[in-house]
């Protein structure tokens, strides 16, 4: 005898397929998502995009970042060290104002003893002035923060008189977010040291 209810069977036998056949379509679903994120991700690791002046998406190569990077590491620490150490008396305020944006805690404890040694006060006291003569930096990119050694030329006028130094300094980069106009390249002096420090004497500057 018929009865206007379907047969408990077939009912279950179709509950089971649409079960399977939505966990079979959600399986394929996660498995698409999953390679076009794989996708994106190996697109976003050899290209980065810019805008230029006229609004066009520009690509960049991740070889091409990498060196810019170089580029911008470069002319944070000569931007450093032009401003920590090309001093006199009208001006190391400002300046040191400037160069203690750029690094951590170990420029500021770089900073404080030079002003414990009585750096400053002797500056201000015999009118002093310290020049940058030259600043040459060797950088390691490596994977993790970029390591650097820098050579930088000094010349302390005193009065008439004037001696030349060369000041050899270490240290790490690290990036940080944009800081305009204080730290514009976004990078910032970890573990920094003053390795060493030694007169020049004339026969060596006439040799060069």
């Amino acid at each position: 005898m018929e009865t206007p209810f379907k047969n408990i069977q077939q009912q279950l036998r179709l509950n089971r397929w649409v079960v399977l056949s939505v966990v079979i379509a959600s399986g394929m679903v996660c498995m698409v998502a999953t390679l076009l994120m794989y996708k994106v991700h190996r697109e976003s690791m050899e290209h980065a995009f810019v805008v230029n002046g006229e609004g066009e998406v520009i690509p960049l190569t991740w070889v091409e970042q990498r060196k810019n990077l170089e580029v911008e590491a470069l002319a944070h620490l000569e931007q450093f060290h032009s401003w920590f150490y090309g001093v006199d008396a009208g001006s190391y305020e400002r300046n040191m104002e400037r160069a203690l944006w750029m690094g951590n805690t170990s420029v500021a404890e770089v900073f404080q003893q030079r002003k414990a040694d009585g750096f400053y006060n002797r500056l201000l006291q015999y009118s002093l002035v310290q020049k940058v003569e030259r600043i040459d930096t060797k950088i390691d990119m490596g994977t993790g923060p970029m390591v650097f050694r820098t050579q930088t030329i000094l010349k302390i006028h005193r009065g008439s008189a004037t001696d030349t130094y060369e000041l050899i300094t270490s240290g790490r980069l690290i990036q940080v977010e944009r800081n305009f106009p204080h730290n514009p390249h976004g990078l910032l002096i970890t573990d920094f040291f003053e390795n060493s420090l030694r007169k020049i004497e004339d026969d060596e500057n006439t040799e060069e």
